[in-house]
C-alpha cells in the first residue's frame, strides 16, 4: 500500500497538494506497517523502505512544484 500510495505521489506531483498529500499517506502507511504489535501481519521491509523514499520523493516534487508554480498565479 505504502509503495503504491509513493507511486502516486510521484506521479501526481503537479496536481496543486494532491502529490504532497499521497506523500504524507504513504509514509505515514509504510511506518504504521511496520509497528510489531500490527496482527496478521509480516512487513516486507523493501516494500518498505521504497514506499517511504518515494513518498518523500512525492512531497518533495510537490514542495517545489507549489514553491515554483504559486507566484505565477
Amino acid at each position: 500500500m505504502a509503495l503504491m500510495l509513493g507511486a502516486l505521489s510521484i506521479l501526481t506531483f503537479w496536481m496543486f497538494g494532491l502529490g504532497i498529500l499521497l506523500g504524507a499517506t504513504a509514509t505515514g502507511t509504510a511506518v504504521a506497517a511496520r509497528r510489531p504489535d500490527t496482527p496478521g501481519h509480516h512487513p516486507d521491509v523493501k516494500q518498505g523502505i521504497i514506499g517511504v523514499f518515494a513518498g518523500i520523493a512525492g512531497i518533495a516534487f510537490g514542495v517545489i512544484f507549489l514553491t515554483a508554480a504559486l507566484p505565477h498565479l
